[in-house]
């Protein structure tokens, strides 16, 4: 689905995405956009950010919130780094500035539709426990004494590949290259992780699971 309050660019993106394979539905703002994912849930979502009335960004924060974790890629005039930064805090999994080639907004949808789907089955993904809760790393599903736990697509794609691998140390590089994302950068990995410590760790300010080794990067260490 593509969102975007220019006519021209939504003509052009839905033809270039038909012919490669998907189908496409257009809204011309964020109201438009509310109406369709009433009747329709898209594999993923091309948002503009400057858009009148309720922006690109005021939308991902709200759609999160309602637990909609398909991949949302925005699109933007403004693509300073502290800008893409401000897109993922809101709950965004890549951003694009503007001007694009539809080819690379092509390459950067298969990849975050990719992370997606579930991993394929084998002896190295186990249960992982962290606390009161699992992680099925083939199911991507976070569980807890209530039930499952809501995590975006980003979130449960960087939870699987630390949980590939549990207590071992992970560079911000590595972990940014398993996750398709070296593009965003490595900054972007560690707005993933503040989200992730919020639906696994009972204290996100003091973890627990999740932990920072300075100058190193990331570990998950598991346990009760």
């Amino acid at each position: 689905m593509v969102v975007d309050d220019d006519p021209r660019l939504r003509r052009l993106l839905q033809r270039y995405l038909f012919e490669h394979g998907f189908r496409v539905s257009v809204a011309a703002n964020a109201a438009e956009a509310r109406h369709t994912l009433e009747g329709i849930q898209p594999d993923a979502l091309v948002l503009d950010v400057t858009m009148p009335g309720e922006n690109g960004l005021e939308l991902t924060r709200a759609l999160r919130e309602s637990g909609q974790d398909l991949p949302i890629l925005l699109l933007t005039a403004r693509g300073e780094p502290e800008d893409r930064i401000t897109g993922l805090e809101a709950g965004a999994d890549d951003y694009l500035g503007k001007p694009f080639e539809p080819r690379e907004l092509l390459l950067r949808l298969k990849a975050h539709l990719r992370r997606h789907q579930p991993p394929p089955p084998t002896d190295n993904l186990r249960i992982v426990r962290l606390g009161d809760k699992e992680f099925d790393p083939v199911r991507l599903l976070l569980s807890g004494p209530e039930g499952n736990i809501h995590m975006t697509g980003g979130e449960a794609a960087l939870l699987c590949v630390l949980a590939r691998k549990p207590n071992e140390i992970f560079t911000r590089e590595e972990i940014a290259k398993a996750m398709d994302m070296t593009e965003i950068g490595e900054r972007a990995v560690d707005v993933q992780v503040t989200r992730l410590r919020r639906c696994i760790e009972p204290d996100p300010r003091e973890p627990r699971f999740l932990h920072t080794v300075r100058g190193r990067g990331y570990v998950l260490k598991p346990g009760l």
